[in-house]
């Protein structure tokens, strides 16, 4: 029998959640529908960008000191730049590959990398309070930016997404540094997300700039202030 319309405009047997009478099931419905939105090639690469938190909290927990967190995280590099000479030079071909990387990718350096490295810098370079809320805009600020908005390359990103994105970014950073310092760390966080540069064709990616962007801007406040936080 037919689904027959309802007064509503709803078909019978289209509820969410509620069996159809031809078998099937509103689509999204059963658990094996969410988690194919979860698959999905730009959901997935978000959800592996927010396991880029567990550096900072392997630090703040006490697993590691923030001398070995950045020594691990050259080695991490250094396995980055490996991976991604061979998959450039075409001698490794992994499936992963296939589902973390964009098709503009495909003959440079993937944004994975880029990412690795970014936070390998900013940890080696800056103080954990100034370095930790940079690497947590990347992990957490970024993705939550980037479900929110387009995943295409665009030059700004939409009004409302640069807002949750500087929101983010700047509750987190408040945790470590002054109100002043985490207002700076969100406007170079969300600067650095929703604008994109091109250099000859090149689009400079946000998993490279955000970490140095937000370190940067947090210091140089605290230095002008004479409140730069002491290492932890």
């Amino acid at each position: 029998m037919p689904d027959v319309p309802r007064s509503d405009g709803v078909t019978a047997g289209d509820e969410p959640g509620v069996a159809r009478t031809d078998g099937g099931e509103a689509p999204g419905a059963t658990p094996d529908g969410v988690l194919a939105r979860l698959r999905q090639p730009e959901v997935e690469r978000r959800l592996v960008h927010v396991t880029g938190a567990f550096a900072p909290a392997s630090h703040l927990l006490g697993v590691l000191t923030w001398a070995q967190l950045g020594l691990a995280l050259l080695a991490c590099s250094l396995g980055v730049a490996l991976l991604e000479a061979g998959r450039l030079s075409g001698t490794l071909d992994l499936t992963v590959f296939d589902r973390l990387t964009r098709e503009y990718e495909e003959e440079n350096v993937a944004a994975y990398a880029l990412y690795v490295v970014s936070v390998t810098a900013v940890v080696l370079a800056f103080q954990p309070r100034v370095a930790i809320p940079a690497v947590l805009a990347l992990a957490i600020a970024d993705p939550v930016s980037g479900l929110l908005g387009s995943s295409d390359l665009q030059e700004v990103k939409q009004g409302y997404v640069l807002l949750a994105t500087f929101g983010v970014a700047t509750g987190l950073a408040g945790f470590f540094v002054p109100v002043p310092a985490a207002v700076l760390c969100g406007l170079a966080t969300t600067f650095a997300d929703g604008v994109k540069p091109s250099i000859r064709g090149y689009v400079l990616d946000d998993n490279l700039t955000i970490p140095p962007a937000a370190a940067l801007a947090m210091t140089a406040w605290l230095e002008l202030s004479g409140s730069l936080p002491a290492p932890f």
